[in-house]
């Protein structure tokens, strides 16, 4: 067994004073203290396995619905807009974000729905926030569009990173953090309109077969100067880190959260949370507001694809769920900057 090593990015600061810095056992990120690797036993069970739920999936023929935001791409207001996935664009104060995008269908990966704006429409981007690199958070194809497309943008994301991306975008600007670190925003302006972190999430990383774990994965906050706070929880199994975000940020405003691609249960809960895990995590952070994701433009689990939606519908309408839930089509804007906390 290698030494274990603590490691973070020594040019940010760490929000967490006692926090040793991400552990890695030789190459590897570990999944907090301990090691996750998957195992490809389980993939081949999964593979060879009858799924219980099989006619009902493929009768299952429900897409969310999509609608143009290209209006909204090109003005300069606030507001969220859901392209599918994982994929987010998001407006504060002026300044453009977009979440691990996804914008075209690839092997293995093709999208259920139509993209609610033309590629070469995603222009005026200034942040790019990527949470980790599995194929369908960090897809080539989508960010060199992007990269050529907004060449003052700017990407942000967990440790190992700057490598990755070097293979794909080598011009393009990009600063890496362990958990608990802050981003340096000085490049966006001398008063950056929002603070950002890296936090944790429960994951692990592959994109090739000799690289496993050798990129950390995680979660992002915003941070406004008026203590509103907006959270990206990237993939990410159940676990006790939710809890730990909370106790550091106290209640959050805006969470933005996977429910989709949870069965069977023995190959994904190591890697995603279900409808009721995500409402847990929700209420866990005490968030105020929960606009779910990583559901319905891929298939890739073995659940309906209506199953998520309906789920976590029905789990705020029972009075589970803590939060007040917004579930957009693709490409309508959220006027996230005038819900109340």
């Amino acid at each position: 067994m290698p030494t274990p090593r603590y490691v973070r990015n020594p040019q940010l600061s760490t929000i967490k004073p006692t926090y040793p810095g991400n552990k890695m056992l030789g190459r590897e990120y570990c999944n907090g203290e301990q090691l996750y690797e998957p195992e490809f036993g389980t993939l081949l069970k999964w593979q060879l396995s009858k799924n219980p739920q099989k006619e009902e999936k493929k009768a299952d023929t429900w897409v969310p619905e999509v609608v143009d935001c290209t209006a909204f791409l090109q003005s300069r207001e606030d507001g969220l807009v859901w392209l599918g996935h994982s994929s987010f664009v998001l407006r504060v104060a002026g300044v453009t974000i977009i979440t691990d995008p996804l914008l075209f269908s690839s092997l293995g990966l093709r999208r259920r729905h139509a993209l609610p704006c033309r590629p070469e429409d995603l222009t005026g981007i200034n942040v790019l926030l990527l949470s980790h690199g599995h194929r369908d958070h960090l897809d080539e194809q989508s960010i060199k569009l992007l990269a050529r497309q907004n060449p003052a943008m700017r990407a942000f994301g967990p440790l190992g990173l700057v490598k990755l991306l070097r293979g794909i975008v080598p011009k393009l600007p990009v600063q890496e953090a362990g958990w608990w670190q802050q981003f340096d925003l000085s490049a966006l302006g001398e008063t950056p309109p929002f603070e950002l972190f890296e936090l944790p999430a429960s994951h692990w990383y592959r994109r090739g077969l000799l690289d496993l774990n050798e990129v950390l994965w995680g979660s992002l906050l915003l941070r406004l100067p008026d203590g509103r706070t907006l959270y990206f929880a990237g993939d990410t199994n159940m676990n006790d880190h939710f809890e730990e975000i909370e106790r550091q940020f106290g209640p959050l405003d805006i969470v933005l959260m996977p429910i989709g691609a949870y069965k069977p249960a023995y190959m994904m809960a190591g890697s995603h949370t279900n409808p009721h895990e995500s409402a847990k995590a929700a209420n866990q952070l005490r968030a105020g507001h929960l606009v779910p994701m990583h559901h319905g433009t891929f298939d890739l689990s073995d659940e309906p694809a209506s199953e998520p939606q309906r789920l976590i519908q029905e789990i705020a309408a029972s009075g589970m769920l803590r939060p007040e839930l917004h579930v957009p089509a693709v490409g309508e804007v959220l006027r996230w900057q005038e819900w109340d906390s």
